[in-house]
Formats: structure tokens, C-alpha cells, sequence
């Protein structure tokens, strides 16, 4: 008999995703198996071409590259689809052994690389993309590193693009050198970041002209956000955001007082980060300097009129806008399955955070760029009740924390699983 937790149905939600293209001309959005673009130049919606007929099952990751030329989704199917973003074609599918849980592109758009839930992390060379039109072509990812059995959560590149940024449910942040040829392996790791006491969630970097070679952000399920020289691995300073939001339990329960961050984005000199947490109706915004590497509570932006807990986040370099998206799939404590609410600040630039008063506004529906077509692209059509988003928001704190937690078993429970695994069965 399993563990009453190993296969609870909640770790089948999957969060709602937001990505912004770096130039501002297109918003995507994954709902389940749905991805969902908008093109926010032409203000129309944006057809996908995909002759294997698009993913089945929960996207999980989805990401453009650094020239806006590359967009790339992953998830529970098992398959990782990379797109033209000229004509949205699906160029490559890449089948994964395992469901994918974190995508990244090289800085030169010449590399994907895409974890899954055992800790392997593979890349795929897409150099030359310019194949036949209407042609998907199939392609095998090489394992290039791994952490151990362990759940890879998020990919970053740094700047530079030297190294490749990996972090995992285990507390870990490895920072490996990404070679000039990947295929044959990322066997030089620079540094380790270790100092979170939960899964770590996600990544961003923080950089300028002043600063390139940048500083890394994490985020994790402990409530804190921290700062890296991720050369060294040196912890650099940590911002307590959960006891700065002023959470306080509401039922005596650990996952009341330690409120996961689920998404962090900065802005393009990186002094300001945006973090959205679990259980915050809105978003708090840190100031990240850079001459004295520290971050610091700058505003907690509240969303009127609604309880709107983003469980993505995006911004684009050249738009001063903050796309937040909060929705799930897999639910089963609403009216649809899946659902989705889209939201914009606007004022998220540098010029913002030179300011105190950090003149941030959340924008109504009308005000949204791209209008009443955006969100009916992006959310779906479906009138959603406040009750439901209040349920999927739990849901989403539920699935993540089920999935990423680490499970404690004694000792008799402990030999009970081993004995029942699969691959002991035919030793006994």
C-alpha cells in the first residue's frame, strides 16, 4: 500500500503561466495543456501552427529567448516545443523520459536546455532553425548534468551567458559553467549557492551597465528572497518577505507561516524585483542595489477589488508594464477546470525605482494593453466566480507544496516503500 500522500490528486494542479516577449510584441499564456498568444503590436490573436496537434497534457514551463526570435514550452506530456515566433510555427518537438519541469535558452538562441522531475538536465542544439516551412522536426535532448534525483524547479542563463543556473527542490542553486559545445557535457560546476531551507522556486538575475556580470535572485518555499555572487556562491544578503508582508497563521499550520515565493522579475537595470508569494493578494516590490548588494522592501502593490494571487509573473525590457497571471488547471473545486485572470501594473521601470514613492498603478480591464481581446485570448471566456479563484489559489499553494516539500517517513515506513519499488520487486 502507497503512502497516503504519494499520488494525492492535488499535485495534478498546475499554475497558470505568463511570459512576455523581451520587445513587447507578444504575451503568452499556458493554462493547462492551452498556450495561449496575443500579439500585442497588431492586437489580434496569434494562430499556432503545430502539426503534432499541440501538448496534451499541463504546460509547465514556458519561456522566449533573449532575441524574441524563439519561444518554448514544456511540460507534463512529456514533450518540449520550440517555436518560430515569426510565423508561430512549431519547429522542433523534443520528447523528454520524464515530465519536464524547467526550460532555458542560451543568450545566443543557439541552445535549449529543459530539466524534468528526476534531476537530469538536458540541451538540444538548434543552431540551424531556419528549416522547412510546415515541417516539425523531431529531436532527442542529450543529458549533459544532474542533481540527483532530486526535482530541477528553474533554468537561468546569466548574463554573460557563461554559466547556467539550476536550482532544485532539495534547497540547492548549482551554478555550472554552460561550454562552448553542451553536447558533450556541462562537467565544470563554478559554485553552489546553498543557504535556503526550503525548495527553491525560482531564479532571476539582476544586472546593469555599471554591474554586467550581474547578481543572482532566488526565491523559495522558506518565504525568504536572496541575493547571490554567484561566482563565488557567496550569500549576499536575504529579505525576510513573508514576516515584511506581516503573514500571520491563520490555523497554526507551517505552511500558513511560511508562505512559498512562486515568481520572481526584475526590471532591465535590475533594481527592482517584483516577487509574487503565495497567500498575497498582489505583489511586493524590492529594491536590489547593486554597489552595496542588498535588497530591501521598496512597496507591496494590493490588487483592488478582487482576490488576485498571481501565480506568474512577466515583464518585457522595453515596456514599463508587469503581466501577472492567476489561474490553475486540474481543479477540481470549481466551476471549470481550468481558469485563469489576467492583471498589469504599470510604472515597472527604472525610472519607477528611482522614485520613493514608486508611482506604480495596477491597471483596470480597459486600461490592460491590448484591451478586452487580450483577456478573453489569454483567460478564456469563462465568467469566474471570486470563490473560485480564492479555491484555485489554495489548490496551487497545495499541489506546490505537496510536490516540492520533502516527505519525512520513519523508519519501518521507510523500509516498507523500498520494498515495494519496482525495481526491488524482482530481488526478493
Amino acid at each position: 500500500m502507497e503512502e497516503e500522500n504519494d499520488k494525492n490528486p492535488e499535485t495534478t494542479v498546475a499554475p497558470a503561466l505568463i511570459s512576455v516577449h523581451p520587445t513587447h510584441k507578444f504575451v503568452s499564456a499556458a493554462v493547462g495543456s492551452d498556450l495561449r498568444v496575443f500579439n500585442l503590436q497588431e492586437s489580434c490573436v496569434v494562430t499556432l501552427a503545430d502539426e503534432s496537434g499541440g501538448h496534451k497534457d499541463s504546460i509547465r514551463a514556458i519561456r522566449y529567448s533573449a532575441n524574441g526570435q524563439l519561444f518554448v514550452s514544456a511540460g507534463d506530456d512529456k514533450l518540449v516545443k520550440i517555436w518560430a515566433t515569426d510565423s508561430w510555427r512549431c519547429i522542433y518537438s523534443v520528447a523528454s523520459e520524464k515530465r519536464v519541469s524547467a526550460v532555458g535558452i542560451s543568450n545566443d538562441g543557439m541552445f535549449v536546455c529543459f530539466a524534468d522531475k528526476f534531476g537530469v538536465m538536458y540541451v538540444v542544439d538548434i543552431e540551424d532553425h531556419n528549416v522547412e516551412d510546415g515541417v516539425t522536426v523531431i529531436k532527442k535532448g542529450v543529458p549533459i548534468l544532474s542533481h540527483y534525483c532530486s526535482i530541477i524547479t528553474r533554468l537561468e542563463f546569466s548574463p554573460d551567458g557563461r554559466f547556467i543556473v539550476s536550482s532544485d527542490r532539495d534547497f540547492k542553486i548549482r551554478v555550472t559553467v554552460f561550454p562552448k559545445n553542451p553536447v558533450n557535457g556541462a562537467h565544470e560546476i563554478q559554485s553552489f549557492c546553498l543557504g535556503h531551507t526550503e525548495f527553491v522556486s525560482c531564479l532571476t538575475f539582476v544586472g546593469s551597465q555599471k554591474y554586467p556580470l550581474g547578481l543572482l535572485v532566488s526565491g523559495s518555499g522558506d518565504s525568504t528572497v536572496r541575493l547571490w555572487d554567484h561566482t563565488s556562491g557567496s550569500l549576499l544578503d536575504t529579505c525576510y518577505v513573508g514576516a515584511q508582508a506581516e503573514f500571520l497563521p491563520s490555523d497554526g499550520k507551517e505552511e500558513d507561516i511560511l508562505p512559498a515565493v512562486t515568481d520572481l522579475c526584475a526590471t532591465p537595470d535590475g533594481s527592482l524585483v517584483a516577487v509574487a508569494i503565495q497567500s498575497l493578494p498582489g505583489l511586493m516590490l524590492l529594491r536590489c542595489n547593486q554597489s552595496s548588494k542588498t535588497l530591501s522592501v521598496a512597496k507591496v502593490v494590493s490588487i483592488p477589488g478582487e482576490t488576485f494571487i498571481p501565480t506568474s509573473i512577466g515583464a518585457a525590457s522595453s515596456a514599463p508594464v508587469l503581466w501577472m497571471v492567476m489561474g490553475a488547471s486540474g481543479l477540481h473545486v470549481s466551476e471549470s477546470a481550468s481558469l485563469a485572470r489576467v492583471r498589469g501594473i504599470s510604472g515597472f521601470s527604472t525610472s519607477a525605482s528611482e522614485s520613493l514613492d514608486l508611482e506604480t498603478l495596477v491597471l483596470e480591464d480597459a486600461e490592460i494593453p491590448g484591451g478586452e481581446l487580450l483577456l478573453q485570448t489569454l483567460q478564456g471566456k469563462l465568467s469566474i466566480g471570486k470563490e473560485a479563484f480564492s479555491a484555485a489559489a489554495e489548490a496551487v499553494k497545495t499541489a506546490m507544496r505537496n510536490l516540492l516539500i520533502k516527505k519525512q517517513y520513519s523508519a519501518e515506513r521507510r523500509e516498507f516503500r523500498k520494498r515495494g519499488r519496482n525495481d526491488m520487486k524482482g530481488k526478493q
